[in-house]
């Protein structure tokens, strides 16, 4: 007998889950009176969780993938495939739950005149369904020509971005999906445990990363970024580096810096980094690590109902300026979920949101001179009473080996 859709579907979120979501993206709807929301993926790891958010549809590449949620009804989704060809879905099975269409296009982001073929086919579908108001979800993360085209079709028709609405709904979390950010901490603190027992010197960087993403697959994961290098403490600092800078063969008495984003089983996203050190841990790193934990912790503290983010981040900088070290200029702490990066952020230009209970926040401080790198990286939750709790259990320390 052939599998069913739910027996290919790895870790799906609850229909319950699902029908929570619509029920409050309808609300948004109702009270901004849209007949519609559109939302697009281009890959599946940062800038598309509005996509999977609405359908539970992971991206599986870069081709775009369309949806149109409507006020009533079930959705359709626009993606790559036969031209002219479209599915009527049953709206109730896995990877169909609320989707009623989908509708094929071989259009890529890659090969420019096919820029416009999805936005044809979404204008085509809202005018044929009679939509006269439309709201876009986070249209930043759209390709370019799609949104070009989609405005220049829908002339007539309202168009509003409602994304910072959609934000303050999906930034807080359910008792679901926390337990699901729980799992891919659980995922990252045992790839944790299995590199400190497989890493070693004569390795090349990039071995050490395949087999944390390996193991990390083999846990299920999703996909997700792996970065980090080795390095001489005090000379050439191991740092955060891509696949394409871990050619350097690790030797004794070196340091290396590992940091696993990846998305765990259900495919929300938390992150972990953690230094290691091959012999015994220099003072300097020792104090390095110490400070960092510290400003980690100062930080999370300040995460309770209500908190300014600029204050946290005005309260992180005047910490490493006592410390002696350089004030925070780039992004240290946000929420997570579907997206690798998503609202609300640590930092003075995030105005429109405060803390709330339920977020999930990476806290990441770092150092970072031509000489030294040092973090630390973890997920916190914020719960009600004003307490944090720390979602990984690694030793907030370097492992030396």
């Amino acid at each position: 007998m052939a599998p069913t859709a739910n027996e290919r579907v790895l870790h799906p979120i609850s229909t319950a889950e699902l029908e929570r979501r619509w029920t409050a993206a309808r609300r948004i709807m109702r009270d901004a009176g849209l007949d519609a929301i559109i939302a697009q993926s281009v890959n599946n790891q940062s800038g598309c969780g509005y996509f999977r958010w609405l359908t539970d549809n992971p991206n599986p590449g870069s081709n775009p993938q369309t949806v149109i949620f409507p006020a009533d009804g079930l959705m359709t989704i626009v993606q790559q495939g036969p031209s002219g060809r479209g599915r009527a879905t049953d709206g109730v099975t896995a990877p169909d739950r609320g989707v009623g269409k989908r509708v094929f296009s071989p259009s890529y982001p890659s090969v420019q005149y096919t820029g416009g073929y999805d936005a044809d086919i979404v204008a085509r579908e809202i005018r044929t369904a009679g939509f006269r108001r439309i709201g876009f979800a986070c249209p930043a993360t759209w390709y370019h020509t799609f949104g070009l085209r989609l405005a220049d079709q829908l002339k007539g028709i309202a168009l509003e971005d409602c994304t910072d609405a959609i934000d303050r709904v999906k930034s807080v979390k359910s008792a679901e999906e926390v337990d699901i950010m729980r799992r891919s901490c659980a995922v990252q603190d045992e790839v944790m445990r299995r590199v400190a027992g497989h890493i070693r010197p004569g390795m090349k960087d990039f071995e050490v990363y395949a087999f944390a993403q390996y193991q990390c697959q083999l846990l299920g994961s999703e996909g997700g970024l792996f970065l980090g290098s080795s390095g001489t403490p005090g000379d050439d600092p191991a740092a955060y580096r891509p696949r394409s800078q871990m050619g350097r063969e690790i030797r004794k008495g070196d340091a290396f810096m590992l940091l696993i984003e990846n998305s765990g089983p259900g495919g929300y996203y938390t992150e972990i980094a953690r230094p290691f050190i091959f012999g015994k841990a220099p003072q300097t790193m020792k104090d390095m690590v110490q400070m960092i934990v510290e400003a980690q912790q100062a930080t999370v503290r300040r995460l309770k109902p209500g908190a300014s983010f600029p204050e946290i981040l005005s309260a992180h900088n005047e910490f490493m300026r006592v410390s002696g070290r350089h004030p925070e200029e780039r992004l240290y702490s946000h929420s997570q979920g579907y997206d690798l990066v998503e609202r609300p952020l640590v930092r003075n230009d995030e105005t429109g949101m405060k803390v709330e209970a339920n977020m999930v926040f990476a806290c990441h401080p770092e150092v970072n001179t031509p000489k030294e790198f040092m973090t630390i990286c973890d997920n916190f939750l914020v719960n009600a009473d004003g307490t944090q709790e720390r979602l990984h259990t690694t030793p907030q320390e370097y492992f030396e080996l």
